[in-house]
């Protein structure tokens, strides 16, 4: 299987774990130490040899921050994660506090760093925008913090694997729709017209995109972990390892660039120094020890934002055409899994492991899948409350009578990658479910049909889909869509609808759309497509270009958690319409069984 269900870590074992720590501390004359949650590569998927935070606390969630002071300790986490992390983390041992709302982890420093105290960071692990930050607490606290050159948690965690060595293997031209040759002379055109000597690139998925590489590094997400030097002349440098590469991607990559080993990367460094280079990094995302380096190395550093990101989210048509037909492919297996969910759940004894254990092998099924985008989320009744939600053998709950089950997951596919989730009722839904899902629905419908001008970030777009909670007196603490990669990261920047998405939607930009509603304890509503940005024609009487959303993402919404009512006319006509598509293009792969479910599932309201 690609996931599996166990316990990853254990709260208790912070109880030895954080002393050692602090004795660390001790011996390096620091009075605390921060732990992003992230790697060198400032990447959101990690190998399980950078998962240093949960190591620590036991908390797992995709974004976090923790700190280590004398006699206190906390772990910062956003909305997605507020009931994870006190069922993950020692109570007893760790605060948890919010890492954006309330001042955020910055205020928390602010309130509680006192004038001379020594914080330690890992330089590799913190963003030269990041270190910015802790510079200006610095200065409002008297408090200073301190480099390390090599991590304390490192010394002191004995059994950490191994760095991962997956292999590389290249992305055909066919999916990508350029070539990596086309996407290299762009790297060196963006050098020229800028007067700069080279670039640094730290992102994975960046790298992948640029070369036309998938690699195997860590889980669910095809990133090859490694670094690059791009230059205005000559070719690129890929420090990476060579255990990575068997002889079609050696050849492969050596027609491109020249190959390093990891170890070399410094030296590589030190020799854009040598030269004086003006070498241009993205200091949201590159990390201080590569700019520091950098600058004793003798380089003029550049910042700037990183082009080629958003060069990746515009997917080419072949890209957005994989696109289409990898959700056909997992659109099939989502609605054989729904019409096996509908016959096997009342009849009982079905649960959240049961349920992700299917829906994955109804896509292995189909014979495409290379694998999960992440691990599914399989959410039971109140379990469907925690956004973030991840089943294991001991949270593993029982998919019962009278209430929501909510399942978000999703397949990579050398065609593309998918997200999709859906909420369904087993058995008879009460009136406040079938209210608050269609609320979320309404609000779905509202931004998948929107038209908006060209220039319009994603911040301005995310009202739309919450209008509807907000006038019910309700919200959802998470952003209402991420751009998804083209068989790479379903986490892809730097578009995203969200309340901080500054950055404006492009055509071929494929963002999620997935507002939500969740009562703790009680049960969570999501309803999550995938839509691809497009131009769209000029609006009758309208004077400026506007864009649209396509949506990709096509198996039946639970019709029996909707009141037809208060979905309202133009609401009701879109789903009615949906379900015809999802009918003609799903039931002609479907066994006679399945597509007679999924007939009644798509009946018009």
């Amino acid at each position: 299987m690609f996931q599996h269900f166990d316990e990853t870590t254990d709260p208790s074992l912070s109880a030895e774990r954080l002393p050692l720590l602090r004795r660390q501390l001790v011996s390096l004359r620091l009075d605390g130490f921060l732990v992003p949650r992230t790697d060198e590569y400032q990447n959101e998927y990690l190998p399980p040899s950078a998962e240093r935070l949960a190591w620590l606390t036991g908390f797992t969630g995709s974004a976090g921050l923790g700190l280590v002071l004398a006699t206190r300790a906390a772990v910062f986490v956003d909305g997605r994660y507020t009931i994870q992390v006190r069922q993950q983390v020692d109570l007893e041992l760790f605060e948890t506090p919010h890492l954006i709302a309330d001042g955020g982890w910055e205020g928390w420093l602010r309130d509680n760093l006192t004038p001379g105290q020594r914080i330690g960071f890992d330089p590799k692990l913190h963003t030269v925008k990041n270190v910015r930050q802790l510079e200006k607490i610095a200065r409002e606290t008297g408090a200073e913090f301190i480099p390390v050159a090599d991590n304390p948690i490192d010394d002191v965690w004995s059994d950490r694997p191994a760095p991962p060595e997956g292999r590389i293997e290249p992305h055909p031209v066919e999916l990508a729709g350029r070539t990596a040759e086309d996407k290299l002379d762009e790297v060196r055109d963006v050098l020229k017209r800028a007067n700069q000597d080279a670039c640094v690139i730290t992102s994975p998925d960046v790298i992948a995109w640029l070369f036309n590489i998938r690699g195997s590094d860590v889980p669910h997400t095809p990133l090859p972990l490694g670094f690059a030097v791009f230059r205005k002349e000559g070719r690129p440098t890929f420090a990476v390892s060579s255990a990575k590469l068997g002889e079609d991607a050696r050849a492969y990559l050596g027609s491109l660039t020249e190959i390093v080993e990891p170890e070399s990367f410094p030296g590589l460094i030190d020799a854009l120094g040598d030269s004086h280079s003006r070498v241009r990094l993205d200091p949201a995302v590159v990390s201080q020890w590569i700019a520091d380096r950098l600058r004793s190395a003798g380089a003029v550093v550049v910042e700037a934002a990183d082009p080629f990101m958003l060069s990746k989210a515009r997917k080419t048509h072949a890209e957005v055409r994989g696109a289409r037909g990898a959700h056909q492919i997992d659109g099939v297996a989502m609605c054989r899994f729904l019409a096996w969910l509908d016959r096997e759940a009342p009849k009982g004894g079905l649960d959240e492991i049961a349920a992700a254990k299917k829906l994955e092998a109804l896509r292995v099924e189909t014979g495409a899948l290379r694998d999960l985008s992440f691990d599914a989320i399989s959410a039971a009744g109140p379990h469907s409350a925690i956004p973030h939600y991840r089943v294991t053998t001991g949270s593993n709950r029982p998919i019962e009578p009278n209430s929501l089950y909510l399942i978000d997951s999703g397949g990579q596919y050398r065609e593309g990658t998918t997200d999709i989730t859906r909420t369904v009722v087993v058995g008879e839904p009460t009136p406040e479910m079938i209210h608050h899902n269609t609320l979320v629905l309404r609000g779905h419908v509202a931004l998948a049909t929107a038209r908006f001008p060209v220039g319009t970030t994603g911040a301005q777009l995310d009202p739309i889909a919450r209008y509807f909670l907000w006038q019910a007196g309700l919200d959802f603490d998470h952003g209402t869509g991420h751009g998804i990669g083209s068989y790479l990261s379903v986490h892809e920047g730097p578009q995203r609808i969200a309340k901080t998405g500054t950055v404006p939607l492009e055509p071929g930009m494929i963002v999620s759309n997935e507002p939500g509603y969740y009562r703790a304890g009680e049960y969570g509503i999501r309803i999550e497509n995938l839509m691809v940005v497009n131009e769209a024609e000029l609006v009758p009487g309208g004077d400026r270009p506007v864009l649209s959303f396509e949506t990709l993402s096509f198996v039946p919404i639970d019709r029996r958690l909707i009141d037809a009512d208060l979905l309202g006319l133009d609401a009701r006509t879109w789903l009615n319409s949906y379900h015809l598509v999802t009918l003609e293009r799903m039931a002609p792969h479907l066994d006679d069984a399945d597509r007679a479910w999924l007939e009644q599932a798509t009946e018009a309201i």
